[in-house]
Formats: C-alpha cells, sequence, structure tokens
C-alpha cells in the first residue's frame, strides 16, 4: 500500500466489524460475497460502458476501499485515491448456446470461489461476455463490507446515467457525493449508554434463540456450509389486498409482513414470544445527504415479539409497527454488544432468522434505467452467516424468498415453510 495513494483512513460501522467477523471465521464458504448478474441487448458501447464504471468508482470511497485488522488494536478501512477497475471481457460469439451456459456456469462458480483478498482494493470485479452481436452476459460480484442493497441500487443508476450519456458524447453532471466516512463519523458521536439502557430492557428474560427445526442425521454433516434457496411470488390480488390493508389501517407492508414472519416463528416453536432478525437500512435521518451516500449502512438487528392469540390483529400489528419506529433510534447499535446487553450465553446467537424488506430492490432499478439496452434475467447469489434469510422483495407481486443452511434444512421442510408463510399473509 503507497502512503501517497491513501486519501482516508477509519473505523468500521456495527454491521462491516460483524460481516469481517464472519468472514474471517469462514474464508472459504463464500459468506457475504454478492454475484449479481443480467442478460443485455441491443447496440452495446463498450468504451462508454467502462468509463461510466470507471466515474462512478472515482465518486465514491466505498468503492475505493480496503480493510486491515493484522497486528491493530481494532479494524480499519483504508480509501485509495485510485484504483484499477477490474473489468474482464470475453468474446463467446461462435459458441453454441448450450456450450456458452455451461461456460457461463463455470465462470460464476469459479468467481464465487476465488472470493476477495480484502486488503486489496476494489473488492468488485466486473466481467462483460459477448454472446452474439447484440447480446452480453454482464456479472457483477463485489463484498458486502462495501455495499448495502440500496448502495447498490445508487451505484446502479448512477452507472446508468453516466453510460447514456457517454454513449450519446454527452457530459453527465452528478450531485456531488458526501463521504461514507461521515456516517463514521456520525457512529462514534451515538451514546451507546442509551441504546444499552432500551435493549436491556427489550431482551430482558431472553436467554436463548428461539428453535428452529433442527436435522441431527449424519448424511447432512458433509453440507455445513453449502446454502440453498426457494421463492415464491403472491398472486397480484393477495398482494394489492395487503397493500390496501396496510393503507386502511395505516400500516406498512413491512410490518404486515413481519408480523406474519412472527406468527410463523411462534407456530413452529411453540413459544408465544419470538425473536428473529431485522436488517434495518441504518441511514440516520439527521445527517445530511444520507439518502445518496454510497457504502455500507444496514444493521441486523433482534425482533422480540409476543404473539397474543387474544389480542385483535391489527391492534397487535400496531403495537409491533410502535415497537419497529422505536427501534430505529438505536439502529447504529453493534450487534456484539447488543448480545452482551442480552440474557443470552455468549456461546448461543440471539437469533437463528432474519427477515430484509428490499424497499430499493436491485433489479426494478435495473430494469427501470432509460438506456438502449434490453434488460433481462437479473438474478443475484449472496448468502449470510444466518441458517434462515427470508427476503422479501416488494412489486406487484410480492416475492418471498428463503436462503436455507442445507446442514439445518432439507428443500421440503423450507417448501412447507413458504408455504405456511404464504397462508399467513
Amino acid at each position: 500500500m503507497k502512503a501517497e495513494n491513501i486519501q482516508d483512513i477509519y473505523e468500521l460501522s456495527p454491521a462491516q466489524q460483524g460481516i469481517l467477523f464472519h468472514t474471517l471465521s469462514s474464508p472459504d464458504s463464500g459468506v457475504y460475497f454478492v454475484q449479481l448478474q443480467c442478460s443485455l441487448k441491443g447496440h452495446f458501447d463498450i468504451v462508454a460502458f467502462e468509463n461510466a464504471w470507471r466515474q462512478v468508482v472515482a465518486r465514491h470511497a466505498a468503492l475505493r476501499t480496503s480493510f486491515h485488522w493484522e497486528n491493530l488494536e481494532k479494524p480499519l478501512q483504508v480509501v485509495h485515491q485510485e484504483v484499477k477497475l477490474p473489468l474482464r471481457q470475453q468474446d463467446w460469439r461462435g459458441i453454441a448456446p448450450a456450450e456458452q451456459q455451461k461456460r457461463l456456469e463455470t465462470l460464476l462458480e469459479s468467481d464465487r470461489h476465488k472470493g476477495f483478498d480484502l486488503s486489496q482494493p476494489p473488492l468488485l470485479r466486473l466481467s462483460l461476455i459477448q454472446l452474439t452481436d447484440y447480446s452480453y452476459q454482464f456479472v457483477w460480484s463485489k463484498h458486502h463490507l462495501i455495499l448495502d442493497g440500496w448502495s447498490t441500487a445508487l451505484v446502479l443508476k448512477e452507472f446508468s446515467e453516466l453510460y447514456e450519456a457517454l454513449s450519446h458524447n454527452q457530459d453527465k453532471s452528478l450531485v456531488p457525493s458526501r463521504s461514507y466516512g461521515e456516517y463514521i463519523g456520525w457512529v462514534q458521536q451515538q451514546d451507546l449508554s442509551k441504546a444499552e439502557t432500551f435493549w436491556r430492557r427489550v431482551l430482558s428474560g431472553i436467554k436463548a434463540p428461539t428453535p428452529l427445526i433442527k436435522l441431527n442425521i449424519d448424511k447432512f454433516s458433509s453440507q455445513e456450509d453449502r446454502y440453498d434457496e426457494q421463492f415464491l411470488k403472491l398472486s397480484t390480488e393477495t398482494t394489492a389486498a395487503l397493500q390496501s390493508l396496510a393503507k386502511q389501517r395505516r400500516l406498512t407492508l413491512n410490518t404486515l409482513v413481519q408480523g406474519a414472519w412472527a406468527v410463523l416463528l411462534s407456530r413452529y416453536s411453540g413459544d408465544e414470544e419470538v425473536v428473529y432478525g431485522n436488517t434495518v437500512s441504518g441511514r440516520p435521518a439527521d445527517l445530511v445527504g444520507i439518502g445518496s451516500m454510497v457504502g455500507m449502512f444496514i444493521n441486523t438487528l433482534p425482533v422480540r415479539v409476543k404473539v397474543d392469540a387474544e389480542q385483535s390483529l391489527v391492534s397487535w400489528l400496531k403495537q409491533l409497527q410502535a415497537q419497529l419506529a422505536e427501534m430505529r433510534q438505536y439502529e447504529y447499535s453493534p450487534l456484539v454488544e447488543v448480545k452482551k446487553w442480552s440474557e443470552a450465553p455468549q456461546s448461543l446467537p440471539l437469533f437463528e432468522s432474519i427477515i430484509v424488506f428490499e424497499n430499493y430492490p436491485v433489479s426494478q432499478v435495473i430494469q427501470d434505467q432509460k438506456t438502449n439496452l434490453e434488460v433481462q434475467n437479473v438474478s443475484s447469489v449472496e448468502r449470510t452467516n444466518y441458517p434462515l434469510t427470508v427476503m422479501v422483495l416488494p412489486d406487484r407481486e410480492l416475492e418471498l424468498k428463503i436462503s436455507y443452511q442445507c446442514s439445518r434444512f432439507i428443500a421440503t421442510t423450507i417448501s412447507r415453510m413458504l408455504g405456511h408463510f404464504q397462508v399467513l399473509l
């Protein structure tokens, strides 16, 4: 690392600390490696594509950041002034479609196994594969340490605007981006003693995670680090009905979905009180320009819910919504500290399932961009360190996706769980 190329150095956010810990704990597992891909069709300008990405990387410190921990009192992230854009281009024209698909699957798997050296920026890779004269496959791999979902969508939106301008030989001026370091400064100013008081009260009496179905079958032991996923979409009618209910009762769709998940956990565990993880945006309203900052802001924190069969549904949901609103004041709380403030043994996690409500779906952002390219087949691969991760993608058809640890669950169990989740909604 050359000193003259260092732009800034600061500590990690609470979520980054956790992600770094789990990444280093399971270096070969692919945890928190994110791989996004899509098909592009139309007249493609490769020069504009490359220059647009260069400008985006130059704009945002998070895209030029590396992480360092060895021989340090605490981990630090280093922002580099300049980095080399890791863009790989391949030409597969003339290769049969079936062979192209096999090569793509091999490339994707090899890319995931390669992972990232966290000390070498940038923690992203781009692959552009030409399939025919007018069709391409684009793959963007990155580490979750540098970007959350909202930031990923912002980066793609900026890239699209820059690409469109550059492909028409036009200039595109974007609003100057505020540094992620400002957010780290804000986090360090927060009063953890207030957070401690709040979390001790909320988690009082919780001594173990809500039990999930566990399979103690020898044949699954070899799958310890393997994850799979399943998904389903609610009908447009059901989705519209949920949105209508939320609007009428002054609830959010997020609250309805979390309520359904809490009931499902209660039914599965047999417990009246359940605890699950909720991924929050982590963007403080009082920090100027926070909506357009790019970096890792989200945090995952425990939600404790009492499922009272005697309480009316709407009043119970309003109570849950008020609880989630109160929790937002303490989104900066490091989960490792929250865990210490609970009564659960340090050897046990606080929760084994998390729910992520995507307020800014990346696939929708990609498809909404106005360029001369047609975007198709948007998909992504990502895994957390939790046995169960529930992703909720709001659209005309609400999509539910469960990523699960294969050593803990079999496919039929997850299918049944998704079915029950659908019934509850």
